[in-house]
């Protein structure tokens, strides 16, 4: 039985399709999730849902009785401080995780263990507190350590589409791994599947290669047929917008300050390999994805 948070989201989506064609008829997927409107009938049919949010005691005591795997993604909750946001979300879960006796979990996380920023990278700071909170609870544990997706890009496809503009944090010519989600989704399937590893570590998902801004709006300029640049934009402008949006202080701090160790190379401490590097490139991934969004 292989248990899937977060199944209509991004990656959770594209894991719970692939495991759905993939996975042998004896693996059981059960899913939770807020809305199982959300999901389709012919998924519906096919998996075991369990209703509620997976940070949840009670839901999560349910979800993870006699669960072999847990695919774990905390949604970040921008109400909340960075640490409230993952670690206080995953609590309960650690504690079904060892009273069930779970022995398998592959959960969402971030570059940047064992860096000289490691300790101040705000969003990125928490979520390695939490992989370090499942890995206390004995389960044997790989955290998929990933970049920053392709899949922001899609917060700015009014902007692409109306000012041929795309803005972040960074300098324009630092160059760092991006990848897609349906890699990041792939390296989830295959750990899941095959649980013979043990112990707790992280498994990078980098991407087939490093990209800087720059690189990013001369691709985009060529897949989408139009002119497209990016604009760098200061950390107090970023922090003022989002605070002026509502989220809470803490949280946009916590953007900020992972922004801040990004332009500092907190992507840039695992070396890439072959394992490493995973296989949709940001070409491809524009024309499947960011055209489509910005050009219709």
């Amino acid at each position: 039985m292989i248990v899937i948070t977060a199944p209509t989201g991004n990656i959770g989506s594209h894991l719970l399709s692939r495991l759905l064609r993939s996975a042998p008829a004896e693996e059981g997927l059960r899913v939770v999730v807020r809305d199982p409107a959300r999901l389709t009938d012919e998924v519906r049919e096919r998996v075991e849902v369990i209703t509620g949010s997976h940070g949840d005691p009670e839901v999560v005591d349910r979800a993870f009785a006699g669960a072999d795997a847990v695919f774990w993604l905390v949604p970040p909750d921008s109400s909340l401080t960075p640490e409230a946001a993952y670690s206080g979300f995953t609590r309960p879960a650690a504690q079904a995780l060892a009273a069930h006796g779970v022995g398998h979990v592959v959960g969402v996380s971030a570059l940047g263990r064992g860096t000289p920023v490691a300790d101040r990278a705000g969003l990125v700071t928490a979520s390695l507190a939490m992989d370090d909170l499942i890995a206390s609870t004995g389960v044997a544990h790989r955290a998929l350590a990933c970049p920053s997706f392709f899949e922001n890009l899609l917060e700015e496809a009014d902007s692409i589409r109306e000012d041929g503009v795309f803005t972040d944090l960074v300098d324009a010519d630092r160059k760092a791994p991006m990848v897609a989600v349906a890699d990041i989704a792939a390296a989830a399937a295959a750990l899941l599947l095959d649980r013979s590893w043990t112990g707790a570590g992280s498994v990078p998902v980098l991407g087939p290669r490093d990209l800087s801004p720059a690189d990013l709006a001369r691709i985009m300029t060529e897949q989408l047929g139009r002119p497209v640049r990016y604009e760098r934009q200061s950390y107090d402008d970023l922090y003022s917008a989002l605070v002026g949006h509502g989220l809470d202080a803490a949280f946009v701090q916590g953007i900020v300050d992972m922004k801040r160790a990004k332009d500092d190379g907190l992507d840039a401490g695992v070396p890439r390999t072959d394992e490493s590097s995973s296989p949709t490139t940001f070409e491809q991934w524009c024309v499947q994805v960011l055209k489509p969004a910005v050009l219709t």
